[in-house]
């Protein structure tokens, strides 16, 4: 499935709690297992207001729009093109200076942390050192004060006579952080063929089953495409696991078209996919020399394990109902008598 651009609201205020969106989910937040993709749409600060996910972690992926987030730890910046993750528990608050929208990924198991390098060694992906915590800040502050929690799958309100974010100080490492994409050290195939897209990941959210991820995040950042004698885009294929992309910015080199910043798409476990027919013709024929791919764009993907089901409102809103005739050009090219041609 695909989604076109979540819309943000106009006609109406709307905060970061009022404009989330639940699109799909696997598990149950009661068991402690499962994941959850969302989207916010908001164009409104959450004045004296503050939520508390006590279901699990929310990784968050701003599309449009700076968030300023202030938590019981201190405050962050987030724009496009960042993200950051707000631990279970951890009261926060966004404040937007004008229309925003993003994506969320909600893990129940456990935490985000980076994925083992294995062979890789001790650098690049996601180096701990480019993650940012905020420098303790607070308020004391008497006001009409409310606290929304997220439990069980459900939202709660709660009053109170003064801000929450009075916390004076903090210690130890549960808290809440951020990260710039742009800090990414990519790794890519220099010879030939095709390396899983497991190499772009950001953060993991690990399974009790060894290299099964719960969840994970990935991102296709700009990098140097190098392969000799390969089909360099993704290729067609069917997998276990449950793809959802979105787009931050720019075009995405196997979707240029139809794929726009601020939508997103599903790619449900073992559903054919792969690049347009329009990818397909350009990367069938063109030279292979050293090429930057992806300069002015970032897409990322949630990609779990397990199987996503679309909420109610997901299937009935934003739907690119025409998404498949991106592959109905697609033309058979099975020749029994082709040879390859002689390297010598």
């Amino acid at each position: 499935m695909r989604w076109k651009p979540f819309e943000i609201p106009e006609s109406k205020q709307v905060d970061f709690v009022e404009g989330l969106i639940s699109i799909c989910g696997a598990g149950d937040p009661k068991s402690r297992h499962g994941c959850a993709s969302h989207v916010y749409v908001c164009n409104k600060s959450m004045d004296d207001k503050a939520m508390n996910n006590s279901d699990g972690d929310f990784l968050i992926v701003p599309q449009q729009g700076t968030l300023y987030i202030t938590t019981e730890f201190g405050r962050m910046m987030v724009e496009p093109n960042e993200i950051c993750v707000i631990q279970q528990g951890m009261r926060f608050s966004v404040a937007v200076e004008g229309p925003s929208r993003g994506y969320i990924l909600e893990v129940y198991d456990g935490h985000f942390v980076l994925p083992g390098l294995g062979p890789i060694g001790a650098n690049c992906l996601a180096n701990p050192r480019d993650f940012l915590a905020p420098a303790a800040w607070y308020e004391d502050r008497t006001c009409d004060f409310t606290v929304v929690t997220k439990y069980q799958g459900k939202l709660f309100a709660g009053k109170q006579d003064h801000s929450c974010f009075d916390v004076v100080a903090w210690h130890g490492n549960y808290t809440p952080y951020k990260y710039n994409l742009d800090t990414f050290a990519a790794i890519n195939v220099v010879s030939f063929d095709h390396a899983d897209p497991s190499i772009f990941t950001v953060l993991t959210c690990q399974s009790t089953r060894p290299g099964v991820a719960i969840a994970d995040f990935v991102i296709f950042p700009p990098r140097w495409s190098v392969q000799e004698h390969t089909f360099r885009p993704p290729y067609y294929h069917r997998n276990v696991m449950s793809e959802y992309m979105g787009l931050i910015k720019g075009k995405y080199e196997a979707k240029e078209e139809g794929f726009m910043p601020g939508g997103a798409t599903l790619h449900s476990m073992t559903t054919p996919h792969g690049p347009d027919a329009d990818c397909f013709n350009k990367a069938s024929t063109d030279v292979l020399q050293p090429v930057k791919i992806a300069v002015g764009t970032m897409a990322f993907m949630f990609e779990t394990s397990l199987s996503m089901a679309i909420t109610e409102w997901a299937n009935k809103n934003r739907v690119d109902e025409k998404y498949y005739e991106c592959w109905q050009p697609l033309k058979k090219n099975f020749d029994p008598n082709w040879k390859p041609a002689s390297s010598k």
